[in-house]
């Protein structure tokens, strides 16, 4: 059975019979009210972090222009552009055996592209999600279904992987951004050029 997360919670990611977790998916969904009918397009990215809180360099920023980091430990599995149909709507594949080990934490986020164009915010946003399945099983480990209201915001943290102890946790952030995509990437060390 899935455990079921709240804002903050934390979780480690060992199985039932105590081994870790190797081969991860993280799923994220999400519904789009369409008040006015125009394409509504959300993009997962990940950001893999080093003790300092920010990326290496732009090879750790895993997103729809970079689907792999140098060790081939995080694998984004492309772009859905419209959030439609059920399950996930966008997947991001993780071998905890490969991440490099300066790699303290990865940060799974969502934005919405365009997003000042179409005056969109994640308040129209319904059923947003994260889960994590064990990818040797299938069995879905962990969900945390985000049920905050970001009327304003254009970016939300989902939730983050970080080494505890020699294994890995899973921590529910559901932290709201102004900014989009550029503001992530502003606040974990990456320069965006206008």
């Amino acid at each position: 059975m899935s455990v079921s997360l709240k804002k903050g919670t934390r979780v480690s990611l060992k199985k039932e019979d105590g081994t870790s977790l190797k081969n991860i998916t993280l799923g994220l969904g999400w519904d789009t009210n369409r008040f006015d009918g125009a394409d509504f397009d959300l993009d997962a990215s990940a950001f893999m972090l080093t003790s300092n809180g920010k990326v290496k360099d732009e090879n750790y920023f895993i997103f729809y222009n970079n689907s792999d980091d140098l060790a081939k430990s995080v694998h984004y599995t492309g772009d859905n552009r419209t959030g439609g149909g059920d399950g996930d709507d966008e997947q991001i594949i993780v071998d905890l055996t490969k991440v490099p080990e300066d790699i303290e934490k990865i940060a799974f986020t969502v934005t919405i592209d365009q997003y000042e164009e179409r005056n969109q915010t994640f308040g129209m946003v319904d059923n947003a999600f994260i889960r994590i399945v064990d990818n040797d099983t299938g069995k879905e480990e962990v969900r945390y279904d985000l049920t905050e209201d970001y009327d304003r915001e254009s970016a939300v943290v989902f939730g983050e992987l970080y080494r505890h102890n020699g294994g890995w946790k899973f921590r529910a952030v559901g932290q709201g951004y102004n900014g989009g995509l550029a503001a992530l990437c502003e606040s974990y060390g990456i320069l965006v050029e206008d």
